[in-house]
């Protein structure tokens, strides 16, 4: 059973991360300049698409009654052009993600929240629908949904490396997922493959740190994963680099066809870079045709 004090210390350490992230996600989102309409935009049309259950923050106007008075569950009627205005995000809270080689990089999670953050913030101005993948946070606007994701960003996941979620998918929306993808590649070939099934296009934002890219290590050197689970002891770390620059630049070029196969867009975020360059990289990609972009 877990104890209470524990419990508690960790609950109090979210809460005092949470006023944190948010005020920066919401300083960055406030650099960006995307003129007065944002992404806001009429869709493919006002057909009726679907109901589902009416959610916590759906107006009483959007419920239809009819088909509620089928049953005792409310139903919404959704229209086309509200789903293709839903985004559903995902970030990686997997403790590979708690890495940075100096303390001047930021660490992967703490620039990949910030940038989902901050994207989410711009959707939500534009008139757009944001959420999480999964069931945890379906798409919704406002206020109160940005405070919630911050909320849940602000926890990490004991697990080394975590599988893209890929529940719940809405039809034809749009997805983004930022990971630094070092987990097992099936997790995403998986996660893209239902999406793509389910009409989803989305964006692929490779998150490394600039050590990640150049492995500058040489001689006696004890490699061990952030979660402590892998550990790896070498006399000769550059007889490493070559076979590690080879499997890394195999890693990104299965995820850049894997983008281009299910019409998903691929970049890479090194956490050396600004966050500003890598929010409007993010912006403008949900937009884009599916290709590479570095």
């Amino acid at each position: 059973m877990t104890d209470p004090r524990a419990l508690r210390a960790l609950s109090e350490d979210e809460a005092a991360r949470l006023p944190a992230l948010l005020a920066r996600a919401e300083h960055l989102a406030g650099t960006v300049l995307l003129g007065a309409h944002g992404r806001r935009r009429a869709g493919t049309g006002d057909d009726f698409w679907q109901y589902r259950p009416a959610q916590i923050g759906d107006s009483r106007r959007a419920v239809d009654h009819r088909r509620s008075a089928m049953g005792d569950t409310e139903f919404v009627r959704e229209r086309e052009w509200q789903i293709a205005q839903s985004v559903m995000l995902w970030v990686d809270q997997g403790a590979s993600m708690r890495f940075a080689s100096d303390p001047q990089v930021p660490q992967k999670s703490d620039r990949a929240r910030i940038l989902a953050l901050a994207l989410a913030i711009l959707l939500n101005r534009g008139g757009e629908r944001v959420g999480l993948t999964g069931t945890a946070l379906p798409p919704r606007s406002g206020r109160a949904q940005i405070l919630r994701l911050a909320e849940l960003w602000c926890r990490d996941d004991a697990a080394e490396y975590q599988p893209p979620e890929h529940r719940a998918m809405i039809p034809h929306a749009r997805a983004v997922f930022i990971s630094d993808f070092m987990g097992d590649i099936d997790g995403v070939r998986t996660a893209l493959t239902k999406a793509a099934d389910r009409g989803v296009r989305g964006v692929l934002c490779h998150v490394l740190d600039p050590s990640e890219e150049a492995f500058p290590f040489a001689g006696r050197t004890i490699f061990e994963s952030v979660g402590g689970t892998l550990s790896h002891e070498t006399l000769k770390a550059n007889d490493l680099r070559d076979r590690y620059l080879e499997r890394l630049a195999a890693r990104k070029s299965e995820l850049a066809q894997l983008c281009r196969l299910t019409g998903w867009h691929y970049g890479t975020h090194h956490t050396d870079g600004t966050a500003q360059s890598g929010l409007l990289w993010l912006y403008g990609a949900l937009d884009a045709r599916a290709g590479v972009a570095a």
